[in-house]
């Protein structure tokens, strides 16, 4: 019974009462307002749409084009939308609980260290006060360094938190999910990506232009003698690093950067690199199993290393050290710092608020006591109740869809079946938050709280060595913005902060809420049969569980999405990389096709009402393309087309919806749209 027919019932009870005065008929009685969407009437932004576009001719824009029009990006961003909107929104409800806290706090608490790391980056006037002394020994030590075992050891400390070319870190096993092992991987490039040093064309040359002047102006503050000189070493240098890279797609690739090497080993993947001392740094010295993720480019990283003089390697590090530090530095160094990389490679025109930077800050350093606060003000236990609700929902019509599969096996399908029974739905907050206790935060040292940090992190995760992996932690904090899929736990995440309106109302209508927070959510879920996420089994291990057909079968339908997307063109002659986005865009297709068949399976086979004219498969799909509203400056577009493997917003709505059969029954698409593909050529893989 809804509350029109609560009201309608009481009403009639009421006249039926002959103990009632005529006063009291004549006064009709008090109701509670019926709740409303966030937005609309019934969530979806109608004023937003622009019905002069054909929707099978560009969806996206039919259902976004007077918002895009209208809205503009704020200087000091590089894109806004929708998502970024709910960023902004959790930043400031974080301010809110931050400003509340008291400002004399028992030292040691959580209150004291959520209070003073935020209010230590405010403090400018200490910050200026103290100037370069607060990273004199760390400079003093880079300075110092003598020899190449010298170089690899400040590569391996913790407190400088250098770019180095071969990285180390702590991860889940691949392949034995119950523990924990050291990753080693390529890395040590201050852009974006080895394309930025590596390709020809003229925006390209104009970044590496500015990058070498931003070197040079960064080691100018630092007290370089000639910055013109060390600039350029460093670019060469990184420009030697980036030739020895894998292209980022290759990365994708779970089983080839899989490579279990013993600690002997280590000397066969490179005998000239200084193993031990990067090691011994780290306090990692006692470790005897690693895994090599790019084994050929960690090969030809070590090897390069010891060729390199020891002056650039000094001037690289200096560099990489002002970077890192650069925001708790004086504003000269985060000025310069923002110059390059927020202007140039992001085209934001200013430098963000400083409130808004010091509660990243402190969420990075503290960010689950922030956490716990967040759900307590703003995470509802209905909510949770309700989105625990739709991801049963989706399970079940992925359950079906998988069934009704015919190019998989029966002995492939009992797989999916098993792994999809064993997803981990976690939603909102962890059930038990992280213990800082041993984070010591002081009052007036943005510095040194940006270091300790940095050590308590990575002492957080060496520790863990040898411990049996801790399957209830996040890798998220609840007022953060997005959601993962985590291969080796088959869990799908969903911190608080990303479940709010437009993305999830719980008064907006169902329709929307599966084409928004439902698609969402079977994009994570698709993870888990994506063309990466398909080589781990149901307990996150690492290994083929596909018959020899089936998996053939479906490397041709991942070859049809790369193909699809691999036509788009995001910039004016910059096409998407199909390989690099085919797991993002299979995720987005199956988590579509998913959700709209929870959401048939919500109405329990009764029709769906007609809304404002919208039917409800009318609806769902809105409610899906408003989630991807977005505007973004072209520098930052390129940087996401060359290293994210997200497809831009608009191929992430009309390069799905073109491949949906209900989408063209319910916008009436014909032959003679721009989105238009055949029965035939409809990709449906999940």
């Amino acid at each position: 019974m809804n509350w029109q027919q609560i009201s309608l019932f009481a009403a009639a009870l009421a006249l039926s009462n002959g103990s009632h005065t005529a006063e009291s008929l004549a006064k009709p009685a008090v109701r509670a307002a019926e709740p409303q969407p966030k937005v609309g009437v019934w969530g979806v932004d109608l004023s937003g749409m622009d019905t002069s576009v054909r929707p099978g001719d560009d969806f996206y824009r039919y259902a976004n084009g007077k918002w895009l029009a209208a809205n503009s990006i704020p200087p000091d961003l590089s894109d806004w939308g929708t998502i970024r909107k709910l960023r902004s929104d959790s930043e400031a409800q974080v301010h809110d609980l931050v400003e509340a806290l008291p400002p004399h706090a028992a030292p040691g608490t959580s209150e004291q260290k959520a209070h003073d790391v935020y209010h230590s980056f405010l403090d400018v006037v200490a910050i200026e006060k103290i100037g370069l002394k607060s990273a004199s020994k760390g400079l003093e030590d880079i300075a110092g360094a003598k020899s190449y075992g010298d170089v690899a050891r400040l590569l391996g400390r913790p407190d400088l938190g250098l770019e180095s070319p071969i990285r180390l870190r702590v991860a889940v096993d691949r392949r034995n999910p119950d523990r924990y092992i050291v990753v080693i991987g390529q890395s040590g490039l201050s852009l974006p990506d080895r394309d930025y040093y590596l390709k020809d064309a003229p925006v390209f040359a104009e970044i590496r232009k500015n990058f070498v002047a931003h070197l040079e102006r960064m080691l100018s503050l630092g007290g370089a003698a000639d910055a013109a000189a060390e600039a350029r070493a460093i670019f060469d240098l990184e420009t030697q690093i980036a030739t020895r890279h894998w292209p980022v797609e290759k990365r994708r690739e779970r089983e080839i950067t899989y490579n279990p090497r013993t600690r002997d080993q280590l000397g066969e993947v490179s005998e000239q690199f200084p193993w031990s001392e990067i090691l011994a740094a780290g306090g990692l010295q006692e470790q005897r199993e690693f895994v090599v993720a790019e084994l050929d480019a960690v090969q030809a990283l070590g090897d390069f290393f010891v060729t390199v003089p020891l002056e650039t390697w000094r001037s690289y590090l200096k560099y990489h050290y002002l970077i890192r530090y650069a925001n708790v530095l004086p504003n000269a160094f985060d000025a310069e710092n923002f110059d390059f990389y927020g202007r140039v490679l992001n085209g934001r025109e200013q430098q963000r608020e400083r409130w808004t930077r010091a509660v990243n800050e402190a969420q990075g350093a503290v960010g689950e006591i922030f956490g716990k606060m967040y759900v307590r003000k703003y995470f509802s236990a209905d909510a949770k109740r309700q989105v625990l609700e739709l991801v049963e929902n989706l399970r079940r019509a992925y359950a079906r869809r998988i069934q009704n599969a015919a190019w998989l096996s029966a002995a492939t399908k009992k797989a999916a079946l098993e792994k999809l029974a064993g997803f981990r739905p976690k939603i909102g907050y962890p059930d038990r938050w992280k213990d800082y206790s041993q984070l010591e935060i002081r009052p007036g040292d943005a510095f040194g709280n940006a270091v300790r940090a940095r050590v308590f992190d990575w002492e957080f995760d060496r520790r863990r060595l040898g411990q049996k992996t801790d399957r209830d932690e996040w890798s998220m904090t609840p007022q953060t913005v997005n959601a993962y899929y985590n291969a080796t736990f088959n869990e799908v995440v969903f911190p608080a902060a990303i479940l709010q309106p437009p993305i999830f109302d719980p008064n907006a209508d169902s329709a929307v809420n599966y084409g928004a927070v439902g698609s969402i959510i079977g994009h994570e879920m698709g993870h888990g049969f994506d063309d990466q996420g398909a080589k781990s089994d149901g307990k996150g291990v690492l290994r083929n569980w596909w018959q020899t057909a089936d998996e053939e079968s479906f490397r041709k339908l991942v070859a049809v999405i790369v193909k699809q997307y691999g036509d788009y063109e995001a910039l004016p002659g910059q096409k998407l990389n199909g390989k690099l986005t085919a797991g993002e865009n299979i995720g987005d297709l199956g988590g579509v096709g998913v959700a709209y068949e929870a959401y048939l399976v919500s109405l329990n086979g009764k029709p769906a009402p007609v809304l404002d004219g919208f039917t409800g498969t009318q609806r769902f799909f809105l409610g899906k393309a408003q989630t991807e509203r977005r505007v973004i400056r072209d520098a930052a577009l390129r940087s996401q087309v060359m290293s994210d493997p997200h497809s831009p917003s608009p191929f992430r709505v009309n390069g799905v919806v073109r491949n949906i059969d209900s989408w063209y029954e319910a916008f009436d698409v014909k032959p003679d749209n721009k989105l238009y593909l055949s029965p035939e050529q409809r990709l449906k893989i999940w």
